[in-house]
């Protein structure tokens, strides 16, 4: 055998074993936190049916919650790592337990509506301040609350001139199908399951109102400080997910369908098409560019300002929290320095 072919035989070997090693190599785990059947959720889910975690050396341990309130609440006993959430809770986690805001789910401003019942919704559409002294069902300090104030406003009422109560979205959803209530603040895909399967008609949605509702990506500040480029990793698969189903869209409804049916939630193809129409997301340039300071505060800066005084006045937070305190680019900046990671998070197969 010659030098030459002893060699090749030699790198062979030692490539195979290098593989082999890196196949065999123990999975890092990772605690990720999210609410089910949510449109900005389905990322966890591709990513867990493509195997996706796996090639950037990640094992996820899921953690589901009903609301972002608990869901913050959690964070306290180290129950999770990284996660996603609405932009309520995410300044509430902040504000309560450190939690950093690391990047944008999706744009849910046309996904959060004030809903009317079949039974008026020809009288509230045609003279909308006939709400007052009405009762709005809602969740409260949540995305939903934000943008049926921001509809209040446009129609020139404030909160006093309704009655607010409190309640879960399946409750909610109960009440409208069952006519127990008329009026209701409601996200997707909870709206279409109204509008499906009780006639309930949206009045205005938080994009109607002037809103812009950010929905966020998190990390435990202690946990994003001890391990930087394992959040960069899940940022990385997190993106890739978004790259790949806007892509492949027929392949991700049918992901969707299945997703949704897991968490209760059945709605038409028509509404799952809505929920991509409907609510942007951002690939890696985007999220930098909506999370630079270069000429002052970010655009998210701005969003999560505007969320914040809603937070205030509604007496959940007591200041209004500088988007600098808890909102960081550093992690979806890492994702973009680090040459492998950033061809993985924009990889459309």
């Amino acid at each position: 055998m010659t030098t030459f072919l002893r060699n090749i035989l030699l790198s062979a070997v030692v490539a195979s074993t290098s593989l082999s090693a890196q196949a065999q190599a123990p999975l890092t785990e990772i605690k990720v936190s999210y609410q089910p059947a949510l449109y900005w959720a389905l990322p966890f889910y591709v990513a867990t049916e493509k195997n996706w975690w796996a090639e950037l050396g990640l094992k996820p341990v899921f953690s589901i919650f009903p609301a972002g309130v608990p869901q913050m609440a959690a964070s306290a006993a180290k129950s999770w790592d990284v996660g996603a959430t609405g932009s309520v809770p995410a300044v509430l986690g902040h504000v309560r337990f450190g939690i950093k805001t690391i990047g944008l789910t999706n744009d849910e401003s046309d996904a959060n509506a004030l809903m009317v019942s079949k039974a008026v919704a020809d009288q509230i559409t045609k003279n909308p301040a006939s709400m007052k002294g009405q009762t709005i069902l809602l969740t409260s300090n949540s995305t939903g609350d934000f943008a049926v104030q921001s509809c209040l406003k446009k129609y020139g009422l404030t909160k006093q001139d309704v009655m607010m109560k409190n309640m879960g979205q399946a409750e909610i959803i109960s009440a409208l199908a069952s006519g127990g209530a008329n009026l209701a603040g409601l996200w997707a895909p909870n709206t279409y399951a109204v509008e499906e399967k009780a006639g309930a008609v949206q009045l205005c949605s938080g994009k109607d109102g002037g809103a812009i509702v950010p929905g966020a990506l998190i990390a435990r500040g202690e946990y994003a400080e001890q391990k930087p480029e394992e959040v960069a990793k899940f940022l990385s698969v997190y993106l890739r997910a978004w790259s790949w189903m806007n892509a492949n869209r027929p392949e991700a409804i049918a992901m969707m369908r299945k997703f949704y049916e897991q968490g209760g939630v059945n709605i038409t193809d028509a509404s799952l098409q809505k929920e991509f129409a409907k609510r942007p997301t951002f690939n890696l340039e985007q999220q930098l560019a909506r999370m630079d300071r270069s000429r002052g505060s970010s655009d998210m800066d701005a969003w999560f300002g505007e969320i914040s005084t809603f937070m205030r006045g509604t007496g959940a937070i007591n200041t209004v929290p500088q988007g600098s305190e808890y909102i960081t680019d550093a992690y979806m900046k890492r994702v973009n320095a680090d040459p492998k990671l950033r061809e993985f998070a924009n990889r459309t197969k």
